[in-house]
């Protein structure tokens, strides 16, 4: 799979975990000449708390695109170390 967004490659992996229609890429996989910081925080009740990272490319700053799970609840626990993404990143074979 592959994850671009602004005709950027931000991650590749043969390995992702498919969650609720979305791919969770090793963290290892994502390239970080595009990632930036964000504080951004939202809950879900069965993940538990996610964190996000947005993308800058090319001057173009994408908030709060990327997201993971830190400390995943115990039933999310196989997207530990995982990210995905939203917000116009596109992920396709």
């Amino acid at each position: 799979m592959k994850a671009t967004w602004n005709g950027v490659l931000i991650a590749e992996s043969d390995d992702t975990v498919l969650v609720e229609g979305n791919h969770y890429f090793p963290e290892a996989a994502l390239n970080r000449d595009f990632v930036s910081f964000s504080n951004h925080r939202t809950s879900c009740p069965w993940k538990g708390e996610a964190h996000y990272y947005s993308l800058l490319v090319s001057g173009e700053l994408n908030p709060d695109a990327v997201w993971y799970y830190p400390e995943p609840k115990a039933e999310a626990d196989n997207i530990r170390g995982r990210v995905a993404f939203w917000k116009g990143v596109k992920v396709a074979a």
